[in-house]
């Protein structure tokens, strides 16, 4: 016999974040300019946990040196946007152009 579930009980899937073309463009143009420094390699678009994640790797096949997410499910964020290196948050703002803007400054990963 079937069973009858009420719709109210089911746990509605959490929401897939994406990157939308002008976020994208920010970051592949950030990724050019450190390409053509030298300073990165490659990099990885992830989707974690209902945030789409950007890694920047300075080898294929180490760490990301940096990780630039964008969480839109985390009130305890003060931002949407956030770059972090390992475990350090480096930078959050409302705005992809804001949280990249710690980009302009010269940053380099100390071993």
């Amino acid at each position: 016999m079937s069973k009858v579930t009420h719709l109210d009980t089911c746990r509605a899937a959490p929401r897939a974040t994406f990157f939308n073309r002008r976020e994208l463009n920010q970051l592949l143009s950030l990724y050019s300019r450190q390409v053509a420094s030298g300073e990165w390699r490659d990099y990885a678009i992830d989707q974690r946990g209902g945030s789409a994640v950007f890694s920047v790797f300075r080898h294929s096949h180490a760490a990301p040196a940096y990780r630039i997410a964008k969480c839109t499910d985390r009130p305890d964020l003060d931002g949407e946007y956030v770059v972090s290196r390992g475990r350090e948050t480096l930078k959050q703002a409302a705005t992809m152009a804001e949280v990249l803007s710690i980009f302009g400054r010269r940053l380099s990963l100390i071993s």
